[in-house]
């Protein structure tokens, strides 16, 4: 790893420098991560240098959420890897806390997120939620950034933190950035990697047929038979189960008949063993 990017697992070394920083001017920008970096964790990075004089990334594969069973055994892990990258990416700081900083013998509490983490990834993910917002409250008070990115890909997440933040007076910015996808329109993961080459050729289809019904909900088509008919295009394309598909209100995630104002087509889907979620945008006309 170049000189380009410090390395921290230790809190008070992370603090001294991220507070020697703050002394002299600098604005703090946190991207929170779980590791197995790509494109789209450096587009984040390029973002936090554009907006901000620091960039600190933190890489934490967080267990809390995680179900019993789900993928935390096998996500993919490859610390010295993403440390090059962050390296060649321009990151000023490498935030790795260990499980032991994080969750120290004793550590008892959990955050219970409102009515943004309801539903969706809610349904299917019981606790997801709780361990996100107890973790990204953590890394915001070990970090205290100005500002923090969150990929909008996570949306329900994004949603979620930014109610957290608010509801707790954190004094911090959340700050939600545009999805980069392949040129073939799939979402930017992680858990791509998990895809066989078969699977691999059908997965934009996810996003196709998102930004279809996204279209039609523009122009003041009704949601539920674009949904209905999302569903059995997934099904017979080769997704499934189709976890959940639906349109809900951009601000609030709301279940919606019509985008009479911006919205978002939420899904989630297994293609084989591996779980892909993806969302797009509604501006009505």
């Amino acid at each position: 790893m170049s000189d380009t990017t410090l390395r921290f697992d230790r809190l008070e070394s992370l603090r001294a420098r991220v507070d020697a920083w703050r002394t002299g001017g600098d604005r703090i920008v946190l991207v929170p991560t779980m590791g197995a970096l790509h494109e789209g964790h450096l587009a984040l990075v390029a973002h936090a240098k554009a907006i901000g004089r620091r960039a600190v990334v933190s890489i934490f594969v967080n267990p809390t959420q995680f179900g019993p069973n789900e993928d935390f055994s096998r996500y993919p892990r490859d610390t010295e890897a993403d440390l090059a990258l962050l390296s060649r990416a321009g990151a000023d700081a490498a935030w790795l806390p260990s499980v032991e900083t994080m969750y120290p013998t004793g550590f008892s509490t959990r955050i219970e997120p409102g009515p943004a983490a309801e539903g969706l990834c809610g349904t299917f993910r019981p606790g997801h939620f709780s361990g996100v917002a107890t973790v990204v409250t953590k890394l915001i008070n070990q970090v205290r950034p100005d500002i923090a990115l969150f990929g909008e890909k996570d949306f329900q997440q994004l949603l979620v933190i930014r109610a957290v933040t608010r509801d707790l007076d954190i004094p911090v910015t959340i700050e939600g950035v545009p999805t980069l996808r392949e040129a073939d329109g799939l979402a930017l993961s992680s858990r791509n990697r998990y895809l066989d080459p078969r699977e691999r050729g059908i997965a934009p289809r996810l996003h196709a047929m998102l930004a279809d019904i996204a279209e039609r909900l523009a122009r003041g088509a009704e949601a539920a038979p674009l949904v209905a008919e999302g569903i059995a295009a997934l099904e017979a394309a080769g997704f499934g189960p189709v976890q959940y598909l639906e349109v809900r209100d951009a601000q609030t995630l709301q279940p919606i008949a019509r985008a009479e104002r911006e919205a978002r087509v939420l899904v989630a889907a297994y293609l084989g063993h591996t779980r892909l979620i993806d969302n797009v945008a509604v501006v009505p006309a």
